[in-house]
């Protein structure tokens, strides 16, 4: 027998923040230098170089520069977007006459996933927004865009935007996120659902059990071909949402132009390594604890009826 839709919504919302948990905490270090990467490429010549230097010059805790706004973005995103990737598949059914609980094809389900994307944006911009600017406050202050010698917490960064450009100021970077988010999240749930369909396939067995490491494959596909769908989209939120610290405000459209015209097309891709290196863990945990402990919770909320 089905559960409630209302205890349904609650297992995803809550198997989504765990799943945002896991990711953060197996890659923060690795998002750390590819924020760094895309906000000043002309500074660090690699990956190597960006992570060493950022150890020697800051320490550890350097790399992990916010992972408190980081926490609460993922955690925030996904439980919201795997909440609503619920209700977007119950909407895919209704838009393609499919019986309400019939599987939906690796296709409708990237849909379900594209369209769940928008409302996980209006969660992910503002706390993203914190965590890009305590990413690069060493390299702001360095370059003198702002004043060094700030202290710099998630708290400070809020306050700093509510002085200057009130709430608003906390979506700035809400066009480039939505841009990023629709296309990238197809490619997500789309490689995900199909990588899972190929192993389910090949071992002739269900999706929901083809183990453990097909499962994180299968998420660090998804990972891997949303960033790379995606990537010079996330560069221009990146610039958009560090250099707006500054007081610099600028669209999209215009600090793309400028990125190719000062830096060159192969700008937009600075700090890929480090993203595909972090996908595969970060990705790969994420889907694993969504799917285990939705898959626990769903057990017990249908042994209670």
């Amino acid at each position: 027998m089905a559960l409630h839709p209302a205890v349904q919504a609650i297992i995803d919302f809550s198997a989504g923040a765990a799943g945002g948990t896991a990711c953060v905490l197996s890659g923060q270090s690795f998002d750390t230098v590819k924020v760094k990467m895309q906000t000043f490429p002309t500074m660090y010549r690699s990956f190597v170089h960006c992570f060493v230097s950022t150890y020697r010059l800051v320490g550890l805790r350097g790399l992990y520069k916010g992972t408190t706004p980081a926490l609460v973005s993922n955690i925030g995103e996904n439980a919201v977007l795997f909440l609503s990737y619920g209700f977007s598949q119950d909407m895919v059914r209704f838009v393609c006459g499919v019986d309400k609980g019939a599987d939906l094809s690796d296709v409708q389900k990237a849909s379900s996933g594209s369209f769940a994307s928008i409302f996980s944006s209006l969660v992910v911009c503002p706390t993203e927004l914190v965590k890009c600017r305590l990413q690069a406050m060493h390299e702001m202050e360095g370059s003198g865009k702002i004043a060094s010698g700030q202290r710099s917490t998630a708290w400070t960064v809020v306050k700093a935007v509510l002085k200057t450009n009130g709430p608003l100021g906390f979506y700035e970077g809400l066009t480039s996120t939505m841009a990023r988010e629709v296309p990238g999240y197809f490619c997500f749930f789309g490689a995900y659902e199909l990588s899972r369909s190929k192993f389910a396939e090949y071992m002739g067995t269900d999706k929901d059990s083809i183990g453990i490491l097909p499962l994180m494959f299968s998420g660090g596909l998804g990972g891997a071909c949303l960033w790379f769908m995606v990537f010079p989209i996330d560069c221009v939120k990146s610039r958009i949402q560090v250099y707006s610290l500054g007081g610099k405000q600028v669209g999209f459209i215009k600090t793309l132009k400028g990125i190719i015209r000062t830096e060159g097309f192969t700008a937009l891709y600075s700090g890929l390594a480090p993203t595909m290196i972090r996908t595969f863990p970060a990705n790969g945990a994420l889907f694993l604890v969504y799917e285990l402990s939705r898959k626990y919770m769903m057990e017990r909320a249908s042994a209670r009826r």
